[in-house]
Parts: structure tokens; C-alpha cells; sequence
């Protein structure tokens, strides 16, 4: 269980950095820039972003695919998924919509849905792939 634990863990590391990096490298430009612009910085804080992304993965492998190792169930992993990214974006943007000027409701939403949508196929593709791989 352990092995399948860590293989799905990397396996959804991978895909969600990858997908996230892919439609930042697309979307600050497009959207982001013109609904916040005035709130983002020049250049991402490295360490920030990184420190983000361990967390992130801690608490998805903790919450999501921990138990849907167990039960082996993916459409548990999908709707978890979407429930843990929908929630943690969540916190995050309604947050920022609460206590900061000139932030987007529209940016607000997106992001909620692009949170709860790429955790969702992260977890779920990444528990499938580890159970092909450990054969579990």
C-alpha cells in the first residue's frame, strides 16, 4: 500500500506541476495580467511557489489519494480531488477577494474550478497509473 501511496504521490506531482506550469505559462498573460494585473508581481517568488507545491502535494496525498489507495476506488479519487482543489483554491481566492482591492470575481471562480479540475486529474490519473505500475 505504502509503495502504491508514494508511486500514485510522484506519478500526481508530476502531472499537476506540468499542467500547472503549462497553463501559467499561458493564462498570466491572457487573464490573469488584465483582471489583476496591478496585483501581480514582475517575477514569481521562487521559493514561494515551490514551497506551495510541496504542500500542496502533502495535503493531496494526504487527503485524496491516501484513502482511495485503500479502497481503490477512482471516481472516490475524482470527486475528492475536485473537492480538495475546489477548497483550497477556494480558500485562497475568496480570501483575496475579501481583503484585497481590485480583485476579480471572475479570477475568483476560474481559479476555483481550475483548482478543483486539475487536483481532480492529478489524483485520479496518478492513483491509475500507480496501480497499473504496482500492479495493486
Amino acid at each position: 500500500m505504502f509503495k502504491c501511496l508514494l508511486v500514485a504521490t510522484l506519478i500526481a506531482s508530476l502531472i499537476f506541476l506540468i499542467i500547472d506550469v503549462i497553463w501559467l505559462s499561458f493564462a498570466t498573460k491572457s487573464f490573469y495580467r488584465p483582471l489583476i494585473g496591478n496585483l501581480l508581481a514582475d517575477k514569481p517568488v521562487m521559493w514561494a511557489a515551490a514551497l506551495f507545491y510541496i504542500l500542496y502535494v502533502f495535503g493531496m496525498a494526504l487527503v485524496v489519494i491516501q484513502p482511495c489507495v485503500d479502497s481503490g476506488n477512482l471516481m472516490k479519487t475524482l470527486y475528492t480531488g475536485f473537492i480538495f482543489g475546489l477548497v483550497a483554491y477556494g480558500t485562497y481566492n475568496l480570501t483575496n477577494m475579501a481583503v484585497l482591492k481590485g480583485w476579480s470575481p471572475t479570477v475568483t471562480f476560474v481559479d476555483m474550478f481550475w483548482g478543483g479540475s486539475l487536483t481532480a486529474v492529478s489524483a485520479t490519473s496518478g492513483l491509475y497509473l500507480a496501480k497499473k505500475i504496482v500492479h495493486f
